[in-house]
């Protein structure tokens, strides 16, 4: 029997889980937003972790165990990858074109100024200049973990792959910290709805490029990876240095030109 090149995927209940999984996740923080009840958020949430976990068990199963990612298929899986950080571009474009549009022509209704009278912006140099350290220093870390890997380094792999992953966590710290200081909040004009809805998304995937870094970091150990196949972490660390530029361009046009 010929094997084929490509990975014909079996059927698999995760992607539908998933989705709708992710629809309750919505749906329970708009129910949070307007009751103030958060159990039905944090339910979806814990049902999105287990079935995301799930189809990350076999996506693994099938590139480790069964050798189901061929070059071809790899090379697919690396097209994936750039689509699907384009998709990202499109959505934080939209995220600064709100923001560029409210801030470069201020309405009356928010007193022809920006920020707004009555906001206190927070301080460029405080937390945020620490958190664009942190980053810039996750980014240093992942490519040196990359290039570890492809030399076959495994010790300089694994500790530097471990020091991005606490990077992403203390960054994540950081920024929960600044949120609990912050004087304003999402509701407190187009300013905080901006702020918060800017600086929230890019959180959320700073925790997401996190877990995607801990789970390849747990297959290093594992000894999952070697020089020549190592398409996971490779995507991971795309995906990081896209949200590391990300950042950059948050804390310039947000944090110091908005303030």
């Amino acid at each position: 029997m010929t094997r084929l090149p490509y990975h014909v995927m079996g059927y698999s209940p995760w992607p539908a889980l998933v989705g709708a999984n992710s629809l309750c996740l919505t749906l329970g923080l708009v129910a949070w937003f307007h009751t103030t009840n958060p159990y039905p958020m944090f339910i979806s949430l814990l049902a999105v972790s287990l079935s995301t976990a799930q189809w990350w068990r076999d996506v693994v199963r099938e590139a480790t165990f069964l050798g189901c990612h061929t070059s071809v298929v790899a090379k697919g899986l690396r097209w994936g990858m750039v689509f699907f950080i384009a998709s990202e571009v499109s959505f934080f474009i939209s995220i600064f074109w709100a923001f560029f549009h409210s801030s470069l022509a201020p309405t009356p209704e928010i007193g022809c100024s920006w920020p707004p009278p009555g906001i206190t912006p927070l301080d460029p140099f405080a937390v945020p200049l620490l958190n664009t350290a942190v980053l810039l220093a996750s980014g240093v870390t992942v490519t040196w973990a990359h290039h570890s890997l492809m030399e076959g380094d495994r010790k300089n792999a694994i500790m530097s792959l471990g020091m991005t992953v606490f990077l992403g966590v203390y960054f994540s710290t950081l920024q929960a910290h600044e949120y609990q200081e912050a004087p304003f909040t999402i509701a407190d004009s187009i300013y905080g709805t901006t702020f918060f809805v800017a600086t929230g998304f890019h959180g959320l995937h700073v925790l997401i490029g996190s877990i995607f870094l801990g789970v390849c970091f747990f297959r290093l150990l594992a000894y999952q990876f070697s020089p020549g196949h190592h398409i996971g972490f490779e995507t991971a660390a795309w995906y990081w240095h896209f949200v590391d530029v990300v950042w950059l361009f948050l804390y310039i046009s947000i944090y110091w030109w908005g303030s």
